[in-house]
């Protein structure tokens, strides 16, 4: 059996526990299921890089009929640091879903992935395809993501990518000065509110919730998760033609982080691909949180 909770979050609905991935770095892992109550299908979330449970608010509804197991990257929410600091690229993060998997005894699901985690469950599909029934993608692409970056601005490809990594490099080497910044920012609803003005965010539907996510993601270094953000920009294109399984795209519109364009020409590359657009950002499941789950939830009763 998996070992027991260790600890539990102010949410009813969230536990954490703490395993070993394969090289031995310490992984803080949770659910949404603590007491085994959900009846429902089990769910593995790659979340996006450095993101967290929070993000997710239509999943941790007591209600919510999907149990939910993840885990928090290496060097951010309470997972350590790999000791060779190279073990960030999403061919660890593999590493760690199966890990995760194990931990939880889960031996085949559906895989449920956002921004950079999009890549992390695709690889997976590919190197272990026995282990993966269905893949629901949510703001994100299988393939060199840097370059579909600032897709509704209608950026080239190659400009969008040299923007973007180039930007996340003087971060990186910024970040001494930027952390002690932004992990005293005092986050709360109205940074929320001005944040959906900007238009990267737009209004979510728990300002309170929406907060938490924020603050959580804020306690990372900047270095660190822009060196996380670095390795994963060197991954290699997922070959499309060997994933056999059912896939889900879900795109939003405005999405500054994932084009929708690019994610509707990679679901058109796929023999079983649906391609949904709505509308919103990148962070369209903490806006039209209820939108997105029910079409989860539709996927996971054809997947069967």
């Amino acid at each position: 059996m998996a070992a027991p909770v260790v600890s539990t979050s102010t949410h009813a609905r969230l536990a954490f526990d703490e395993i070993l991935s394969d090289d031995g770095t310490r992984l803080r892992v949770w659910t949404n299921d603590p007491d085994g109550s959900i009846e429902g299908p089990t769910v593995v979330l790659c979340n996006g890089l450095g993101t967290n449970a929070w993000a997710w608010p239509a999943l941790l509804e007591p209600d919510c009929g999907v149990r939910v197991v993840s885990w928090n990257h290496r060097g951010t929410g309470g997972s350590a640091r790999p000791a060779d600091r190279g073990r960030v690229r999403v061919e660890e993060l593999v590493e760690d879903a199966l890990s995760v998997m194990d931990h939880f005894e889960v031996d085949r699901a559906v895989l449920m992935g956002w921004s950079m985690g999009v890549n992390t469950m695709f690889e997976l599909a590919v190197a272990h395809p026995e282990r993966v029934s269905g893949l629901f993608a949510v703001g994100g692409v299988p393939r060199n993501t840097f370059a579909t970056m600032l897709g509704p601005l209608h950026v080239p490809h190659a400009v969008a990518r040299a923007v973007t990594v180039n930007a996340a490099r003087a971060l990186k080497y910024s970040g001494w000065a930027l952390t002690p910044i932004t992990t005293r920012l005092p986050v709360g609803r109205r940074s929320i509110a001005a944040l959906e003005r900007t238009g990267f965010m737009f209004p979510v539907a728990d300002r309170d919730l929406a907060a938490t996510a924020v603050r959580e993601f804020l306690s990372t270094p900047v270095g660190w998760y822009f060196h996380l953000v670095l390795s994963a920009s060197e991954h290699a294109r997922v070959s499309l033609s060997r994933i056999k399984v059912p896939t889900y795209f879900v795109a939003a519109t405005y999405d500054l982080m994932a084009g929708a364009r690019d994610m509707y020409s990679a679901a058109e590359r796929l023999d079983d691909a649906t391609y949904v657009e709505l509308l919103g950002s990148h962070f369209i499941q903490m806006e039209r949180p209820d939108e997105v789950h029910e079409l989860l939830v539709e996927f996971l009763e054809r997947v069967g």
